[in-house]
């Protein structure tokens, strides 16, 4: 049975390139720069848009790890001392004061508040605002134990932040991709960190005094000296006058 041949003037061959002359040529290639040119913009956009992400989740990992790492030496900076946060303020600690009986144990009690409640209030302070960023950017578990600690904190009782500080340092391990700590190694529990004692503020302080009484003696130096009467200087003898 002979083939059937459907090629007709209505239904011509169909072809992919035609080289049949010099026009159809161009327009051939410039639709295939064209083709390839949207592909190759296509693929410029997706892939500058996925890098985008990339830096953005970068950032935003970056972030997080560095506010949670600054909230971790905040709540786990000390081994030894006092491991707990106490929530008293300095009007709760004078309250304290005047309950003690007689006037002389007031006035000490006084001057212990003043002096000992800074450090607490500091202390307490740094603990606070690390607890609001893990309550930001901590998992569901950090979340959990800030917000515990903040109510402790709320309700005036002491407030241990040794199991915030376990939680956070396995996250921050993990996300740093570094080995997790030995079952069989024993920590001591941590604590806040303490504050840096203002020893270099006194001291400023008193040099500037020393400072301050050393220029009061050299303006009496200055006053004493133009005080003073310079001995009296013999007058010069007058030429004589030549005898004539």
């Amino acid at each position: 049975m002979p083939a059937l041949d459907l090629t007709t003037p209505e239904n011509p061959p169909l072809r992919n390139i035609d080289f049949s002359s010099w026009q159809s040529l161009l327009a051939t290639m410039f639709g295939l720069a064209l083709v390839t040119l949207i592909g190759v913009g296509i693929r410029l956009l997706t892939m500058v848009t996925i890098q985008q992400r990339r830096e953005r989740a970068n950032r935003q990992i970056n972030e997080r790890l560095r506010t949670l790492i600054a909230a971790y030496k905040t709540l786990g900076g000390s081994f030894t001392g006092t491991l707990t946060v106490d929530p008293a303020h300095r009007r709760d600690l004078r309250q304290r004061s005047v309950t003690a009986v007689g006037e002389d144990a007031e006035a000490l009690d006084l001057g212990a508040a003043d002096t000992g409640s800074d450090r607490a209030r500091r202390i307490r302070d740094a603990v606070e605002a690390a607890l609001s960023d893990i309550i930001l950017l901590g998992t569901e578990e950090q979340v959990q134990l800030a917000a515990q600690a903040a109510h402790e904190l709320v309700a005036g009782r002491p407030v241990p932040t040794h199991a915030l500080v376990v939680s956070m340092r396995d996250f921050i391990r993990e996300a740093l991709d570094l080995d997790p700590m030995p079952r069989d190694l024993a920590l001591p529990a941590q604590g806040p960190t303490r504050p840096s004692s203002s020893g270099g503020r006194g001291k400023g302080e008193q040099g500037k005094a020393e400072s301050a009484r050393g220029g009061g003696g050299g303006g009496m130096g200055m006053g004493g000296g133009s005080g003073a009467t310079p001995a009296d200087d013999p007058q010069p003898s007058e030429p004589s006058s030549p005898r004539s």
